[in-house]
């Protein structure tokens, strides 16, 4: 069965991922998704974390069929969409399935035109990646347009976001990423942990980050996490949520004035 519609217009596509675990990259990924919804889009959040999904306990779902049922029986993705909000809708994918973290290149094509044809119904396409480098995470971040990198000032995290953004640019030919500081103290934290970074990347990469402000640790967003529930909705005048609203515009403002790579730069991701 084939849903796309591969020759209609595509939404834009961005991406988040991080090089470590725990930088609370989900957690921004479904509060951004309903910031951006907040202001009139239709967006498209997909947890492409295929093996360990989290966007739905986070949110409290329950799931009758995942990305995983998607493929394995040649499903119309719409079938498996869950409307959280007005205008938000999110596609979610199966835990501790150990196969789909590790697609083969021929069910990368077929996740590819599934979602082109089910982006069409939105305005834009947010997917949350697992951490690290895995074949998924790499082949989600050449799908889509843009990439967003979610570091800390951890210094681990620092040094594995370096690695992410180093085999994206030389493997796969990427060339600008969007950065955002989660966890941060202050501002100027935030900056530094970005200066921390640029200034690495553009010693030994021709990349071009993009500083897209910071987020500060608050304790909205753990409470948020326990109870199930967005911070930026529950506690919109929190400092994180504040910073989540400044955070949508700048998004839309990234993309509205960033030339995505060309489709050629779509490729295959080996396991």
């Amino acid at each position: 069965m084939e849903h796309a519609r591969p020759h209609r217009w595509q939404p834009p596509r961005l991406c988040l991922s991080s090089g470590k675990g725990g930088v609370g990259k989900t957690s921004l990924a479904v509060n951004l998704a309903y910031a951006l919804a907040d202001q009139g889009l239709r967006v498209l959040l997909v947890d492409g974390d295929l093996g360990l999904a989290n966007v739905d306990v986070l949110l409290g779902l329950s799931a009758t069929a995942t990305i995983r049922e998607v493929l394995a029986h040649d499903l119309d993705p719409r079938a498996a969409l869950i409307q959280v909000a007005p205008g938000l809708a999110v596609l979610p994918a199966g835990s501790g399935v150990a196969e789909l973290a590790n697609l083969p290149p021929e069910d990368q094509r077929h996740l590819g035109r599934l979602l082109e044809g089910l982006c069409q119904d939105f305005q834009l396409v947010l997917v949350d990646t697992a951490a690290g480098l895995g074949p998924s995470v790499l082949w989600f971040n050449t799908w889509a347009q843009y990439n967003l990198v979610v570091v800390t000032p951890d210094p681990t995290s620092l040094t594995d976001a370096y690695a992410l953004i180093k085999v994206l640019c030389r493997a796969h030919r990427r060339r600008r990423f969007l950065i955002l500081p989660n966890q941060v103290d202050s501002e100027a934290e935030g900056q530094r942990t970005f200066a921390t970074l640029s200034q690495v990347a553009a010693r030994f990469l021709e990349v071009e980050l993009d500083y897209l402000g910071s987020i500060p640790a608050d304790p909205a967003v753990q409470q948020g996490v326990r109870e199930q529930v967005p911070f930026v909705q529950v506690a919109p005048k929190s400092a994180a949520g504040r910073a989540l609203t400044v955070l949508a515009a700048r998004v839309l403002n990234s993309i509205a004035t960033c030339q995505p790579p060309p489709a050629a730069d779509q490729e295959e991701v080996g396991s």
